[in-house]
């Protein structure tokens, strides 16, 4: 299959420098599948193969793209596209900037993040693991609802410029598992990344979803006052975050658009506590890493923040073109982000329930209905969801309705983060729309900020 590709690749850059046109060409074909349960059955067990070809034409700082789903024995369609996106060139305004077209001076292919055994997973495999992880939890009022979503992922480049190819291929898996009770309304969630077969661990999805069970089946919910609380983020939560400081947080273009937090007179300066180091770091393959980017640059651990300083903002080719600036091989569909651990030892929730306590804490795992509210001051805003808890001083933990966090990054990672645990997790970052785009990352289980706002508290679940 992958020679099919190339060779493929091969015959339209060939097509497209026989008519004189400029072009480079995306390739992006998923393997994608989804089990899908609801109210504890099965109620969608489907999956597509698609291919999606993009392709590029250039002329001086004209530029064109025309994309279109094809599949490997439609050549002529392609080469269709081809004319398509050339005849669109001629309609296109010219850009601000001299466009890179990118000159691959190697062949380059990784396959290295792709596992068959998970990539080939059967519906059995799946099944058994959604029984073993739910195993003793469903009743006539607790339903079990998720999905499983599994695939392989191939990307492959090439333009006019040279023969040369690149091509990558990884595998991947997202598992979300939520009991939801029907008269009281509240739901709880885990979920687990699996870049191989490996990494599925139905027993620690269990071990999570039973510990909030019982706590959820034996505590009446209350709604707790708005104010200043010192809050716990689960892995999930940080993730989230950290997704969003990756649109406005140190991207080079975002910054000269106006839409980051941070500023170029802060590179090599303090913005977050010192406990906050961030590293975008290909060499881990639960990220599903891409090793080089789409320009063809050799990607290397990139450090974004270490011990809070501000090390430099990352650089796509296009806007690197725009800006006068060096591109850092950040072409990817998605980075590899990597937040270092602290050295708070909670590796469990039980752990974090269980430590001694000053004054009450509230957990808050998941964030749900988040977005960008100012991204100039890195202000977000999102609501707990899925298993939050209220920790009391005395021992005790109770169950809050819903509560609104609105809150700064700024303040989030910076003098108000207490500590970081020091047991790693992965966090599964992926979106279900548009191309398989399978992205995690690594970083601390828990957090504990002091001191965020709860602005809003509901009183209802």
């Amino acid at each position: 299959m992958k020679e099919k590709i190339l060779n493929i690749l091969g015959e339209l850059r060939q097509y497209a420098i026989n008519k004189g046109i400029s072009a480079a060409f995306f390739y992006h074909e998923e393997d994608s599948y989804l089990m899908r349960f609801a109210n504890s059955a099965i109620s969608l067990n489907t999956n597509e193969h698609l291919v999606r070809l993009e392709i590029t034409t250039y002329d001086g700082r004209k530029r064109a793209e025309y994309q279109m789903i094809t599949d490997l024995n439609q050549v002529e369609q392609m080469k269709a596209g081809i004319d398509t996106a050339a005849e669109m060139m001629k309609h296109t305004q010219p850009l601000s900037y001299d466009p890179t077209i990118p000159l691959y001076t190697e062949t380059y292919a990784d396959e290295s993040s792709y596992d068959q055994a998970l990539a080939q997973l059967s519906n059995e495999e799946k099944l058994a693991y959604f029984n073993q992880a739910a195993e003793g939890l469903e009743t006539g009022e607790i339903t079990l609802s998720g999905i499983f979503s599994s695939g392989t992922n191939i990307t492959a480049q090439i333009n006019t410029r040279s023969e040369h190819t690149q091509y990558f291929k990884s595998s991947d898996a997202q598992v979300n598992l939520v009991l939801s009770h029907g008269a009281q309304k509240w739901e709880i969630l885990a979920e687990q990344s699996a870049q191989q077969k490996a990494d599925l661990d139905p027993a620690a999805v269990h071990s999570e979803l039973a510990f909030l069970s019982h706590v959820y089946t034996t505590t009446v919910p209350q709604q707790i006052p708005v104010g200043t609380y010192d809050i716990v983020l689960g892995s999930a939560a940080i993730g989230d975050l950290l997704d969003l400081m990756n649109w406005i947080g140190f991207s080079g273009g975002m910054m000269k658009r106006g839409f980051s937090f941070t500023t170029q007179e802060q590179v090599g300066k303090p913005v977050f506590s010192e406990k906050f180091t961030l590293v975008d770091d290909p060499t881990r393959r639960e990220t599903f890493p891409y090793k080089r980017d789409v320009s063809g640059i050799e990607r290397k651990p990139f450090p974004l923040f270490t011990r809070g300083v501000f090390d430099g903002y990352t650089w796509v080719q296009d806007d690197a073109d725009e800006y006068g600036a060096q591109p850092t091989g950040h072409t990817v569909m998605h980075k590899s982000l990597v937040l270092h651990c602290g050295d708070q030892p909670v590796d469990s929730l039980e752990a974090l329930v269980s430590m001694p306590r000053e004054k009450d804490l509230l957990y808050i795992p998941y964030l749900h209905y988040m977005n960008i509210v100012n991204p100039s001051r890195g202000l977000i805003t999102g609501s707990s969801r899925f298993g939050a808890l209220l920790l009391k001083k005395d021992g005790s933990v109770a169950v809050p309705f819903n509560v609104r966090l609105t809150q700064s990054l700024l303040d989030i990672f910076g003098e108000k983060l207490q500590w970081l645990s020091s047991t790693e997790k992965i966090a599964n970052t992926s979106m279900s729309y548009g191309a398989r785009n399978p992205k995690a990352i690594v970083l601390p289980a828990f957090i504990r900020v002091n001191g965020l706002e709860i602005s809003h508290s509901n009183s209802a679940f």
